[in-house]
């Protein structure tokens, strides 16, 4: 079986997280949840391109260091393996718990956090492999 090269792997985490965290959306407002907070404008909606996007950016920005420094700095697999799943749990804290979801869309919410964990453990594992296999060389 192929595997998948560094970039193929950053978008394939990006991408089931979109899909995993839209499902948990989609799921959450078929079961009451509205997604609406207070902001300084007013009230303000999570959507479920809001949740892709909130899911895919900060994920495939983190892979993508990821995977153009582990080849070069040992260290950077083990620090994300760290940091990764710190930053995605904390922010439930800074961003989800002090906004005014009702109780349906902060569970959701923080469960979509959450789902980033274990495709942040797996992905950057992955990384890691392949940044100690030697870079093919063109001719």
């Amino acid at each position: 079986m192929r595997r998948l090269s560094r970039p193929a792997l950053v978008a394939a985490a990006a991408a089931l997280a979109a899909i995993v965290n839209v499902l948990i959306h989609l799921i959450s407002r078929a079961a009451g949840g509205t997604f609406t907070f207070t902001a300084a404008g007013g009230r303000a909606e999570v959507d479920a391109l809001t949740v892709a996007g909130f899911s895919v950016v900060p994920l495939a920005a983190g892979l993508t260091a990821v995977a153009l420094l582990a080849p070069r700095l040992s260290w950077v697999s083990r620090a994300a393996q760290i940091a990764g799943p710190l930053l995605a749990a904390g922010t439930i804290v800074t961003m989800t718990l002090p906004a005014d979801f009702d109780t349906v869309s902060t569970v959701s919410l923080a469960l979509c956090h959450l789902t980033l964990v274990p495709i942040i453990i797996v992905a950057v594992a992955a990384l890691d492999r392949r940044a100690a296999e030697p870079v093919p060389q063109t001719t």
